[in-house]
């Protein structure tokens, strides 16, 4: 079973006509019923074509080679949203505490995704990764990661100033750092795309172009009509909160969106040839803004983690959601108003960096005889979805899953989700078969 790297984009539209008959009613503007059987009434029913949803889908199969398994996505491909917009980061696993989620799905994440791109050709950059200090009152923050490298299992280094300069001259650091050799950086629509082939060669059937409306009594309705499933995951990503609760589940959460853009390098003789990133405010979700090197050496810095007014805030007014987006504004206001887990600092620190300038000043704290005036292009956003618990007023920061015997639902694939979605896929079955028992 081999991913193809190199699909074209219009390999997977084509399935949506045959995993539903549509294409016979392709004149008509009113889409047609689902008909076939397998599609309608799956034993096994994951919606949302990101690459979690796809890792959970194709897991499936191989574990169950007698269930049928249907993926609903509700865009013409994959990828089109947050994992096509992804850093394509492999994290090793080092930024969390031991008992999370997160640190053993990276750490074992990384190691797959590695094997996997090298045995099927997937373009992969191995150039490790930095943490550096800006001062003193930063070191206590490495000898953290450190410790929780160490808990991880992660191979991770401490060397000095003198060898941070000799992994990479263009690095910075107070005293010390930490290099991480396992960290590296893929092409994340790439991958999407080969992981939704390898779907496919396992048996899942992909459908496009339809979108899960709600529940309706055992059936899931849609746009094309309604599926029975055997057993539902959501796997929605940005809208899996709405998804969850229209069968009950997640009534205490919502997803809040932060919209996240990169700023590019142009072609330069001296960059960053590894990820240089600084120590993290732990009580956050994101790393702060750092170097990301791509898989063909180029450079970028950032991201931003801007609050969004919808989910799928990416430019200007586009997709623009009113009810969607006044239900956001009114938590992101009171938020700000009370100023819960440093809301108004994060709201004011990134709002500053829809200015290059701010972004670049942040950048250059991190490296030294780097051209930081080469950093004028803008990459495309992208929009992490972010849960909230509404009653205690906190971001989760790791995954949560909530289900029954009927449905399971993927609440939080919060980052690094796309590097966690092998190992992660296994977990979502396992607890599926919890509940089913």
């Amino acid at each position: 079973m081999g991913l193809d790297p190199d699909l074209p984009k219009e390999f997977f539209p084509r399935f949506t006509t045959l995993s539903f008959l549509s294409a016979l009613g392709s004149r008509s503007r009113q889409p047609a019923a689902l008909a076939m059987s397998s599609t309608t009434n799956p034993d096994v029913l994951v919606v949302g074509g990101g690459i979690v949803g796809l890792a959970v889908a194709r897991a499936a199969r191989l574990r169950w080679p007698d269930a049928s398994v249907v993926l609903l996505e509700k865009e013409p491909e994959v990828g089109l949203h947050g994992s096509g917009r992804n850093s394509g980061v492999l994290h090793a696993g080092f930024y969390y505490t031991a008992d999370s989620l997160k640190a053993r799905f990276s750490r074992d994440g990384t190691k797959q995704w590695t094997e996997l791109c090298l045995e099927r050709g997937l373009a992969i950059n191995r150039c490790g990764k930095l943490v550096v200090a800006k001062g003193p009152e930063e070191l206590d923050g490495l000898e953290e990661l450190k410790r929780r490298g160490h808990r991880n299992g992660v191979q991770l280094q401490e060397v000095s100033q003198e060898e941070a300069r000799e992994i990479d001259p263009a690095a910075k650091t107070f005293q010390k750092a930490l290099f991480s050799p396992t960290t590296a950086s893929v092409d994340p629509a790439q991958v999407t795309r080969a992981l939704a082939a390898d779907a496919l060669e396992a048996g899942v059937e992909l459908v496009f172009n339809v979108r899960a409306l709600g529940r309706k009594g055992a059936a899931l309705s849609t746009t094309a009509g309604d599926l029975t499933p055997g057993y539902l995951i959501n796997g929605a990503g940005l809208y899996a909160d709405k998804l969850a609760q229209a069968y009950g589940f997640g009534e205490e959460f919502a997803i809040l969106p932060f919209k996240g853009i990169y700023l590019y390098g142009d072609p330069q003789k001296r960059r960053p040839r590894v990820h240089i990133y600084p120590v993290p405010k732990l009580t956050r979700p994101w790393l702060g803004v750092h170097f990301t090197i791509g898989v063909e050496g180029q450079v970028k810095i950032g991201p931003t983690a801007i609050p969004a007014f919808w989910r799928e805030n990416y430019r200007g007014l586009e997709n623009l959601d009113l009810k969607e987006a006044i239900s956001i504004l009114g938590i992101e206001a009171g938020l700000f108003l009370r100023n819960d887990f440093e809301f108004r600092e994060i709201a004011i620190e990134e709002l500053k960096k829809y200015r290059r300038r701010v972004l670049v000043e942040q950048g250059a704290l991190l490296v030294d005889g780097t051209p930081m005036e080469t950093f004028r292009t803008w990459g495309k956003p992208g929009i992490r979805a972010q849960l909230f618990h509404k009653k205690e007023r906190t971001m989760l920061m790791d995954f949560v899953l909530e289900g029954d015997d009927r449905s399971l639902h993927i609440l939080n694939a919060v980052s690094p989700a796309f590097t966690c979605a092998l190992p992660f896929a296994e977990h979502v079955l396992d607890e599926m078969e919890a509940r089913t028992r």
